[in-house]
């Protein structure tokens, strides 16, 4: 049973007994702001960093929420990323695409139109389903690239096999395209049944050799870093984006500064207290101007990272920490029960959303140390 209660300026604290509670508090928590935003902008900008946060956030991928939440309207950004390759064991971007993103689609419904543009053959080739007499009628013909498929690819072929030479080619992408979206071992056939997201498939730009992402955010709402230059550039360059997404209002903007106003940034926390790379005792805390900055000197490998700053993390419609474990355990208590003058610089405790609200949701190893008077079942 999840406890919950309000530390004076520190926001809401959401205490659960297990991961499992967590992550699906957090879960409804996300989706409903989700809904609120598209209701009212038309869009959903989150921030997120990497952690064990990541994995908390994939009971999206299960029902209701895979169902329910408007991928489309997703503008997904990263709070802080380490300079690093995206392919890179470190990289944000990599966590974030194989504990979510990936995964995002492996309850998607394949029951609606199909562009198969089919690189194998010359002609494109499109099926349909002879449900009396369960066999397979396929035609050729250059015209057919938007023919509804009445079936679900994947489900048909696993119990209809055939040995036609191209429907073995279509077999074996769809096959190729399904293993490299890390969809659950055990996964059965009939998920794939439904018609709930239209989800178009292209694959002539799709080399044969690269990879086909089949997520419903859609890739150019995935604002991802650039890996290839240095962190001083890579900051200087993510800045420019938001500040070009925030100009056309794809970003909201705070009503009292210049700074975005994401609709949320998610952010986990350090044993030290650390968010985002924003670290103890470290000058990045004290930038007022800039929106994204970079660090060289990370205690924590690798060195070079990017970082929101606390103007922009503090100007955030909503704001969550995610803190687990009984090793941040003090950090918590530090950052949100009222001590002494000589913690106030912990970063968690600088994150203090101007106009926005904040919201702690912490196990009850991490609440461990904290004072519990103040909370609720």
């Amino acid at each position: 049973m999840a406890h919950s209660g309000v530390q004076k300026d520190r926001g809401e604290l959401r205490i659960h007994e297990n991961l499992d509670e967590l992550g699906t508090d957090l879960a409804e928590y996300i989706a409903e702001l989700s809904e609120a935003s598209v209701k009212e902008r038309g869009v959903f900008t989150i921030a997120i960093s990497g952690g064990s946060l990541i994995g908390l956030m994939g009971r999206l991928c299960e029902a209701p929420y895979n169902k329910t939440v408007d991928w489309a309207k997703w503008y997904i950004f990263w709070a802080d990323e380490r300079v690093v390759a995206k392919t890179h064991a470190d990289s944000n971007y990599k966590l974030a695409k194989d504990g979510l993103l990936s995964k995002v689609c492996a309850f998607v419904r394949f029951l609606h139109v199909f562009q198969l543009s089919f690189i194998y053959m010359h002609s494109v080739i499109s099926f349909q389903r002879d449900f009396k007499g369960r066999k397979l009628k396929y035609f050729k013909g250059p015209s057919l690239a938007n023919h509804l498929l009445h079936f679900d690819l994947f489900a048909f072929f696993t119990k209809y096999p055939s040995t036609d030479s191209s429907v073995f080619l279509l077999n074996k992408w769809f096959r190729d395209v399904i293993a490299g979206i890390n969809l659950p071992p055990n996964l059965p056939v009939g998920e794939f049944e439904g018609n709930h997201y239209q989800m178009p498939i292209d694959v002539e730009a799709w080399s044969g050799k690269g990879e086909i992402q089949l997520v419903p955010v859609l890739p150019s709402h995935v604002n991802s870093i650039n890996d290839s230059v240095s962190a001083e550039e890579a900051a200087d360059d993510y800045e420019f984006h938001v500040r070009q997404l925030v100009k056309t209002r794809t970003i909201n903007v705070s009503d009292i500064s210049d700074c975005p106003k994401f609709d949320l940034i998610l952010l986990g926390m350090g044993p030290d207290g650390h968010v985002a790379s924003l670290f103890p005792n470290h000058p990045v805390l004290d930038e007022k101007d800039e929106w994204v900055t970079f660090i060289t000197d990370s205690p924590k490998s690798p060195p070079e990272r990017i970082t929101f700053t606390l103007p922009v993390i503090n100007s955030a419609s909503n704001v969550a920490v995610v803190v687990t474990g009984e090793s941040k355990a003090e950090a918590v208590h530090l950052a949100t029960d009222e001590v002494g003058a000589d913690c106030l610089s912990l970063p968690a405790r600088l994150v203090r959303p101007i106009r926005g609200k904040l919201v702690w949701f912490l196990d009850k190893l991490a609440a461990s140390k904290l004072d519990g008077s103040q909370f609720s079942e």
